[in-house]
């Protein structure tokens, strides 16, 4: 199994940024815990962070017949990109979307996501492990 796990903007700042929302991790050491995770379980997993929404779209585009999986936590995007939803749509990978803090309890504009509606299931709150639950969930969901 390939899984392809794509962060968007700001979360390369992580154990700078809002510690208090988003932990001390740093984004090295996220990539270490689910590259570790996934060669345990014998799965294949590759990491991509951008700013940039159109090299996240294109990230998407390029997973297609490549992977057979997504993680994805698009960060800001998450409640503003028709264009990153349209590329999850697009490709037709399983996708589950991941993010660090319990969005569903901070701001308002926060309750919106427009990648919900192509992933097949939404991870929120659980730190960085949400990852680890993101590729547990997409084994099984792959089998």
């Amino acid at each position: 199994m390939k899984i392809l796990v794509i962060n968007g903007p700001n979360i390369n700042m992580f154990g700078i940024r809002e510690p208090e929302h988003y932990g001390k991790e740093t984004y090295a050491d996220l990539v270490k815990k689910i590259e570790g995770y996934c060669a345990e379980k014998n799965i294949y997993c590759e990491c991509f962070q951008s700013n940039h929404e159109g090299e996240l779209v294109d990230r998407i585009q390029q997973a297609y017949g490549c992977f057979d999986a997504i993680v994805i936590n698009p960060a800001a995007y998450t409640h503003t990109s028709v264009a990153i939803l349209d590329a999850v749509k697009s490709v037709s990978i399983p996708t589950v979307e991941v993010h660090i803090s319990r969005v569903e309890e901070r701001e308002e504009f926060r309750q919106i996501s427009y990648i919900r509606q192509a992933a097949v299931k939404t991870i929120t709150g659980l730190g960085t492990d949400g990852y680890l639950r993101a590729v547990d969930f997409l084994a099984e969901y792959i089998g």
